[in-house]
Order: C-alpha cells, then structure tokens, then sequence
C-alpha cells in the first residue's frame, strides 16, 4: 500500500465556488495537476462552463477557474491507496484537509460541490470543521472515467446547470 498526499489547492481571492474530489489519481500524482487522466471528465466540463479546457496550459486553466471565483481541492490531505481507484482507500487512513481553516481564510465561498460520491461520503465523515450555515453543499456526479455510468454530454450537462456562472445573479431577484 502507498501513502498518497493530496496537492494545496487551486485558490484565488474571493472565491465563492469551492470543487472537492476525493484523492488525486495516479496520473494526477505524476503530473502534480489536478485531474490529469486524459479521460478524466473535469477540464472539458471546465471548458464548457469556464473557458477553461484541456487545450489551455495546466496553469492557464487554474487561473481561469479562480478569475471566474472556482476553488478546487480534495477532501483528503492523506490516505493509504493502492491504484487510482477511490473503492482502494483504507477508510481507517484518512486524514482530511482543514476546511475550517479554508472557510476562515475565505468566507466568501458560499458553494460547495463535491465530485461524485466518494468526496461528499468521505466530507461528511471525517471533516470536523465549525457550522458554515452559509454554504449549500451539492454532490455531482464523478468526472472519473471509473463512473462511466453517465457520458460525457450527461455530466457536462449536470455540472453547467450546477455550476453556470449566471446561476447566483439569477437566485439574488
């Protein structure tokens, strides 16, 4: 078994948006980028709704996320996994990231999407942080290409509606 540490977070002043994964996958350990399996769903979602594709640079897509107020970070600061597979995380290895230092530091998020399954579960069990009544907390479905239960167009659909840029101004009136 490997122990595998999570990266810090891609984050911008003034953040209000805030995506969780689980664990970064293999792929993504070795290119210390967030979701780099070539399969992954997430940068072509990105694209969609933020400009913020695959046919940018890594960091060009990272800063195109925080000019539009998009945190993303995972749920877990370390775990014990063999593979990529979140169903290989020893439960009993977790340790989670300080979210209520995260939500301190930056009070203006005031959502929180997780990406599939795993990383809401995995939130909701072992992240131990103060009330942040302020938040609305929403699961999506998994850009993994293991959760291959939904096709691209399915999730690129889920997530634009979930996280369409217009969708605050429009629940303000």
């Amino acid at each position: 078994m490997t122990v595998v540490h999570s990266f810090e977070p891609i984050l911008g002043r003034g953040a209000t948006i805030l995506i969780l994964g689980s664990m970064p996958g293999v792929a993504s350990l070795v290119a210390q980028q967030y979701y780099a399996h070539p399969r992954n769903a997430f940068w072509p979602i990105m694209g969609t709704v933020f400009g913020a594709g695959r046919e940018l640079p890594y960091e060009a897509r990272a800063e195109r996320l925080r000019t539009h107020g998009v945190a993303v970070w995972d749920v877990l600061k370390l775990c014990t996994r063999e593979g990529s597979l979140d169903s290989a995380i020893v439960e009993s290895s977790i340790v989670a990231n300080d979210f209520e230092d995260l939500f301190a530091k930056n009070p203006d998020i005031d959502r929180v999407f997780f990406n599939g399954a795993k990383a809401a579960d995995s939130y909701r069990r072992h992240v131990k942080t103060a009330a942040v009544p302020h938040v609305e907390f929403t699961r999506l479905p998994s850009t993994s290409p293991a959760h291959a239960s939904l096709n691209l167009d399915a999730k690129t659909q889920a997530w634009s509606r979930a996280l369409r840029p217009d969708r605050a101004s429009e629940n303000a009136g």
